[in-house]
This record gives C-alpha cells, structure tokens and sequence, in this order.
C-alpha cells in the first residue's frame, strides 16, 4: 500500500482551512488528500505547529530543515521519497502525485 506523508508549515489548524484568509489551494490539498485515502492510500499529515516531533523525529525531514529551514515546506513525501518542497503541488503536480500514489485522477 502506498504511503504520503505531508509536513506542513505552522498554521492554525490541521488543515489550514480556517479563519478570515483561507489560501485557496488548501482545500484543493485536503480533498486530494482525502481522495487519496478514500482509494487506499495511507495519508499523515502533520502540522509543525500542532506536531513538532513528527518533524524531529523523520531524518529526512529533520535534515531538509536544518539545511533550508521552515521555507522548505510544506513537504510532500510518497513512500519516503520526498516529491515536492517547498510549495503546495499545482493541478499538474497534483496529477501526478495522485498517479504515483496509485490514485485515479478525478
């Protein structure tokens, strides 16, 4: 079973998708996401905020970070290879991730 895992940056909830200023492509994020598990696939998300140690405790995510610091997020991992950095995926990108995670694009 394929696995994505995300590693958001310090927001107010888990998603994002709260408050007076919601940016437009987190929704898009969390029905990806949500799709994605419905077909199958493991989803974590983490938040730095709400989750710090999920941060700490991932090697690979602990050494993006001390390399580039909190600009490199969010990052998106399938599968342990991390696939996007940086930037929520765009619609092409997200096309993508979906097709390597197993999913069907909708």
């Amino acid at each position: 079973m394929k696995k994505i895992a995300v590693y958001d940056p310090p927001m107010c909830c888990s998603t994002g998708v709260c408050g007076p200023e919601v940016d437009p492509v987190l929704p898009r994020i969390a029905g990806m996401l949500a799709q994605l598990e419905g077909a199958g696939v493991t989803v974590e998300r983490y938040n730095l905020t709400q989750q710090p140690m999920a941060f700490v405790q991932n090697a690979d995510v602990r050494a993006i970070l001390d390399q580039e610091g909190t600009e490199a997020l969010p990052l998106f991992f399938v599968d342990g290879e991390c696939v996007c950095q940086g930037h929520y995926p765009d619609a092409g990108e997200r096309a993508q991730l979906i097709k390597r995670a197993g999913g069907k694009e909708v």
